[in-house]
């Protein structure tokens, strides 16, 4: 578990002795802090952080780029928002181009090539402006980070067969900027993701269909749905993981429930799964891997983040909320809750390491923590900023040491903490940097928060 450190209390440790290597330790300077723009509540199940297995955030270079999220005056849920992109220019956030054609539901994942192409995940709707919901059509749009006001270049992806997509998108869009090369994954209903790449040719070369888990141990055996995954490509090489998203399997569970909330469902987020491959052109996953587990007491587990290294070893962060406490008394009374934050590393599917960052126990005084995103510097070191609630509630900083040690905590000096919130990462096609950059929420406000690691 993590202990919080003060440049105060790191100069008191120096001279005890205690720290054995203080010059090791890079502190999180905040360099800039503002508004980009704020937005309406769409009242359509979805908002600017909904895709948070992707990001809305990314740099080529010197730019800063953000996609955002417009409620459209008068349209009717579920499509009723359209997309924005914004640049930081030397005055600040200025909005460069919105859809004003088609209209959508959910916020479009950004990436980034290192040439400057910077990259939206559309999914405008094709239904009517009158209906509900209905069909839509995945779209890759093109922009350049130098002159992003000029006009874009619409991609259509290319799928296997004539998948039925709608607004319920699900979908996750992860880029390799090494290799100039990009994977788009889209939910079909609760049976699979249908999935195409893009190779540095610009050509869709392979496409295919990732199946759900079978939760054959559940009463009515069933396929495991999994959302909201961190996905990453690298060097054709892909990592998913995410969590399950299914209605609540548990019929004595599920009957509690509709007595509690009146509802007819209830979805579990209980169990996290992860899948790879070593050559998405081969189409071939490996079977799923349950990297962890809430089952037993309705728990609750959600995944952050995820970053595969040089040797093959994937990083895997998420939380876990240990018990449903609606359901304590009737079913597990003597079960304590916990609230924690989780580290493993993976090789080969199998886990060779697992550790909790930050742990709150219940009756117990301390921080709870909340999300939580991996950052690389250009040298190789990994950090996790995460937030945390309770009497000292803010961001956090913590490195991941190459012995497997994690360092003392950093508080992040944010005038506005950042609960909810994406980074720039490689995962959208970011460099590893020294420079962290943040997109987080206030309220309604959207958020940007520049912060710099110096020694």
């Amino acid at each position: 578990m993590h202990r919080l450190l003060t440049p105060a209390m790191l100069l008191a440790t120096t001279l005890c002795g205690t720290v054995a290597r203080p010059a090791e330790i890079l502190w999180p300077v905040v360099e800039v802090e503002e508004e980009v723009y704020r937005y309406d509540n769409a009242n359509n199940g979805a908002g600017p952080f909904w895709c948070f297995g992707s990001t809305c955030i990314a740099r080529a270079g010197d730019d800063v780029l953000v996609s955002g999220l417009e409620v459209i005056k008068g349209a009717k849920p579920l499509n009723n928002t359209r997309w924005l992109l914004y640049k930081r220019g030397a005055a600040g956030w200025e909005l460069q181009q919105k859809d004003e054609k088609g209209r959508t539901r959910e916020p479009c994942p950004i990436g980034v090539f290192p040439d400057g192409s910077v990259f939206l995940s559309v999914n405008p709707t094709l239904a009517p402006v009158d209906q509900y919901a209905g069909p839509a059509q995945p779209q890759i749009l093109r922009f350049s980070s130098r002159s992003p006001r000029d006009p874009f270049e619409t991609i259509i992806p290319q799928w296997d067969g004539s998948p039925t997509f709608t607004e319920h998108s699900y979908r996750s869009f992860a880029i390799d900027a090494a290799n100039r090369e990009m994977i788009l994954f889209q939910n079909i209903g609760y049976t699979h993701a249908e999935w195409t790449f893009r190779d540095r040719d610009g050509k869709w070369i392979r496409r295919g269909k990732l199946v759900w888990p079978w939760g054959a141990e559940y009463t009515k055996p069933q396929p495991i749905r999994v959302c909201y995954p961190s996905v990453q490509l690298k060097n054709r090489a892909v990592y998913f993981c995410g969590v399950s998203d299914i209605v609540e399997p548990n019929d004595a569970w599920r009957a509690y429930k509709v007595k509690l909330t009146g509802q007819q469902w209830d979805y579990d987020f209980r169990r996290l799964f992860f899948t790879w491959t070593t050559d998405i052109t081969t189409g071939q996953f490996q079977p799923w891997v349950e990297i962890a587990s809430r089952e037993k007491t309705a728990g609750w587990v959600l995944p952050c983040d995820l970053r595969a290294d040089d040797a093959g070893r994937v990083h895997l962060l998420w939380t876990e909320r240990a018990i449903d406490v609606r359901l304590r008394k009737q079913f597990f009374p003597d079960e304590k809750q916990s609230e924690s934050l989780h580290y493993a590393i993976v090789e080969n599917g199998k886990v060779v390491h697992r550790q909790a960052i930050v742990l709150a126990r219940e009756e117990e005084s301390g921080e709870t923590p909340g999300r939580a995103q991996f950052h690389q510097t250009p040298d190789g070191r990994l950090f996790v900023f995460f937030y945390v609630s309770g009497k000292s509630a803010g961001n956090r900083l913590v490195e991941l040491r190459p012995d497997r040690t994690i360092s003392p905590a950093v508080a992040v000096p944010l005038k506005t903490p950042m609960a909810t919130f994406f980074a720039a990462g490689v995962r959208g096609g970011s460099p590893p940097s020294n420079v962290i950059d943040v997109l987080g929420e206030s309220g309604r406000a959207v958020r940007y928060a520049r912060l710099r690691l110096a020694k």
